[in-house]
């Protein structure tokens, strides 16, 4: 059994996932098809993810793959997260990881249900503001959660959590959680963004309107082997560890989807077993090396969040520097390979990498250069990060 070494697996992210400037991808079908899905929880990450990876593209081309041809899909799947998704995928995701989480909504559900004072039949409430919710969108109208509610009274249901003092208790309104339950399920899609394009405003419609049909899940058998099988195309060679976090799913599904697809072991320079495909090269021949490269992504990328386990590109002292307490990243720097900072913008827009390690003068004008990319691509819009990190809030910026 071959082993994989850091710098092969650095070299193959080169590649795949476009970060390295020479290797960007064409356009948004071509950079969406090497990274299987985009986070998408803070709206900026999907244009700002596609940006570093595609070469001259516009705000327009992203948008126009959300919201006109409809390429692009958002959906809650993987770890009750938020991902713009190929359609092809959509049934793999709706019939496995979309279906946990919705089970998961589902169950919140009932709890907010019971704060709110509604005990009785729980079941049957839910059923009912399901199809009131779904009838308020027959006429094939996209609608925000504001003006379900008004035509849905179920949706207004007020429950507390929490306690006034606490910076999340307070009261609130139960819609968001049937709402949320719904699209989870796949039965509602979030339709055209109303609001800037780095700010999630989204409004409703069935799925049926948005996407033309609906689609039929897959088994969950078949949901999972099928994230597997493009998880592995894109960030194989990876562990049952990494396969386990990013799909928020148990090692029993992990293990099955992974004999489903007939994946391979490699040995990992960590002295962990990796997987990959069956056809992968890197079983038998070594990735080629790349030259020194540098890249700016944005705040929860996919590839910073592809694996769990990061040592091969991410020293461990970093971590709390570069991530929230539950393993979300903010913005990062990268240099060769590795994540050796943050970036983050001034009060005029432009955008200043942040670096915690030496990188030498190749590495901080090689920075300098995507940095300048990046300030001219976002011509003044400056982007508010829900997932910021410590290095992002506390590094002096011109």
């Amino acid at each position: 059994m071959r082993t994989v070494t850091d710098r092969e697996r650095r070299a193959r992210l080169a590649r795949r996932h476009g970060l390295a400037p020479e290797h960007r991808h064409a356009d948004v079908a071509a950079a969406t098809e090497a990274m299987t899905v985009w986070h998408a929880t803070e709206a900026a990450t999907v244009h700002l993810a596609l940006h570093a990876r595609v070469h001259d593209l516009s705000v327009e081309d992203v948008d126009r793959a959300l919201y006109e041809e409809r390429s692009l899909v958002k959906q809650v799947a993987m770890r009750r997260t938020l991902f713009a998704f190929p359609r092809d995928l959509l049934p793999a995701a709706l019939g496995s990881a979309s279906a946990r989480a919705a089970a998961g909504e589902e169950k919140n559900l009932h709890k907010w249900l019971t704060a709110g004072g509604v005990e009785d039949d729980q079941d049957a409430w839910i059923e009912k503001a399901y199809a009131a919710t779904l009838a308020a969108l027959a006429d094939g109208e996209p609608r925000t959660t504001t003006q379900l509610r008004e035509l849905v009274p179920q949706l207004d249901t007020r429950f507390r959590m929490g306690t006034p003092e606490k910076k999340w208790g307070g009261e609130f309104v139960i819609g968001r959680w049937v709402i949320g339950t719904l699209a989870a399920q796949g039965r509602l899609m979030r339709a055209t963004n109303l609001g800037h394009w780095r700010l999630n405003k989204p409004s409703w419609t069935l799925a049926e309107t948005w996407l033309g049909e609906t689609p039929t899940p897959l088994t969950p058998a078949e949901g999972y082997a099928e994230l597997v099988r493009r998880w592995l195309g894109t960030f194989g060679p990876g562990t049952e560890a990494d396969l386990v976090w990013w799909l928020g799913s148990t090692k029993t599904a992990v293990r099955a989807a992974l004999a489903a697809v007939g994946a391979v072991q490699v040995g990992l320079e960590s002295g962990a077993a990796g997987w990959v495909l069956p056809d992968d090269p890197i079983v038998d021949t070594p990735e080629p090396d790349v030259e020194p490269w540098a890249a700016l992504a944005p705040t929860l990328d996919p590839t910073v969040m592809g694996w769990r386990e990061r040592g091969f590109y991410l020293d461990a002292e970093d971590v709390a520097y570069l991530f929230d307490s539950n393993g979300n990243a903010g913005n990062t720097a990268w240099w060769d390979g590795r994540i050796v900072g943050a970036w983050a913008q001034d009060d005029d827009g432009r955008v200043h990498p942040i670096v915690r390690h030496d990188i030498g003068d190749a590495g901080t004008k090689a920075l300098a250069t995507e940095a300048e990319r990046l300030t001219e691509w976002l011509d003044g819009v400056q982007i508010v990060n829900v997932y910021k990190s410590r290095q992002m809030k506390e590094a002096p910026l011109p």
